[in-house]
């Protein structure tokens, strides 16, 4: 079936050229190096780490270590770095550029989980300006040639926006894009993505380009996200959850083709059973955390698909490659793609709740030095945007 597809585009951020202009938005747990060798296998793109802590990286922290970690086949490298203390944030990416871990590097200030905007941190913190301001600038520095990009939302909630002066001060600290994620903290993922604040991002920023993140759950919308916005490319999250094939569909979009792909459950299958081998390589031939780590992916995978509820549960319990693969040859791989059912959101939407953010923090946009210690607290491992 062929949809709507753009004129072919491609996107340049620094001196990283991507022949689509397409990047896979880090998310905690998901966003390993064995989902981004399988969203790759599927379509062109930067594929970013998931999101690790600047302070558990300059310690060296195993967990970070692992992390950062690419598969020889990952070209370019994209990190993602959260921090709220520039000098850890700074000496963060003074590492991964001594080293040579990395060709791209994203900063997050998106997270909306309230331990984390409860101590400053998240999409809380652009609202001190002068702190992000220093964060930013901090770490442009210390990348270097190396592209630094920043990921954000709209703001804390719809009465304190922060969206449009932090994209200033980020142009002018010169990070090579900026993307914005249409929800505030207190929407979390629920409702709609404000698609006009990405026009409204990308009619005041002129010299680097402007990503488009929320509710592209097909090729389809993320060309519609470019026409109606003028965004210079998409960041996707959760509408690939199940889905590595989106990327796929993505590529063909923006490559002026518009080809979709509508997998039989067959192809399901075979690609749930890819991404499970594919996590026994990451995690080092420990088939057992492998297995422990799919299940959490088999609601995803199998959305909208006739399969049974006593095989679901037992995928979601697997506990080996060898019972994966017996419980998958008890399906009709012939079943074909099941429509609008397969579609639309997946992962959590959480509820519109208010924000947690430390006493007074809406008080000023200045950030004082009392204050500057206790949001250093905020730099916790936790995931969103």
């Amino acid at each position: 079936m062929t949809v709507t597809a753009a004129p072919a585009k491609k996107l340049q951020i620094g001196n990283l050229a991507l022949s689509v202009p397409v990047v896979l938005a880090p998310m905690a747990g998901i966003t390993n190096t064995a989902f981004r060798r399988l969203c790759r296998e599927f379509g062109a793109g930067l594929y970013v780490s998931e999101m690790i802590t600047s302070r558990a990286l300059v310690e060296r922290t195993e967990g970070s270590m692992r992390l950062i970690k690419h598969h020889e086949s990952e070209t370019p490298r994209s990190i993602q770095l959260y921090g709220v203390d520039p000098k850890t944030v700074a000496d963060a990416v003074t590492m991964l550029v001594a080293e040579d871990r990395a060709d791209h590097i994203d900063l997050n200030f998106g997270c909306p989980v309230p331990k984390v905007t409860r101590k400053g941190g998240g999409a809380a913190l652009p609202w001190k300006l002068d702190l992000f301001r220093d964060i930013v600038e901090g770490a442009v520095k210390a990348a270097g040639d190396l592209p630094l990009t920043i990921k954000m939302r709209k703001g804390i909630d719809s009465d304190h926006l922060t969206y449009l002066e932090a994209g200033r001060i980020a142009e002018g600290a010169g990070v090579a894009s900026i993307a914005l994620h249409a929800r505030t903290a207190s929407e979390f993922y629920s409702g709609h993505a404000d698609w006009s604040a990405i026009a409204r991002l990308k009619e005041t920023i002129s010299s680097v380009p402007v990503l488009g993140n929320g509710d592209i759950w097909s090729g389809e919308d993320a060309v519609r996200m470019v026409d109606e916005t003028g965004c210079d490319g998409v960041v996707v999250g959760r509408g690939c959850l199940g889905r590595p094939w989106l990327f796929g569909d993505l590529s063909s979009a923006f490559g002026g083709r518009g080809e979709s792909q509508y997998p039989s459950l067959g192809v399901v299958a075979a690609t749930l059973r890819r991404h499970a081998e594919l996590l026994v390589d990451f995690f080092d031939g420990d088939e057992d955390h492998a297995c422990r780590d799919i299940r959490k992916h088999i609601a995803w995978y199998f959305k909208g698909y006739p399969v049974g509820g006593d095989i679901r549960a037992k995928l979601a319990t697997v506990e080996s490659l060898q019972q994966m693969d017996d419980l998958l040859g008890e399906l009709d791989w012939n079943q074909p793609y099941p429509g609008a059912d397969a579609e639309g959101p997946r992962g959590r939407a959480g509820t519109p709740k208010r924000p947690s953010l430390p006493d007074g923090w809406l008080l000023s946009r200045e950030l004082d030095d009392t204050r500057r210690a206790e949001v250093a607290e905020a730099e916790l491992h936790n995931s969103g945007g």
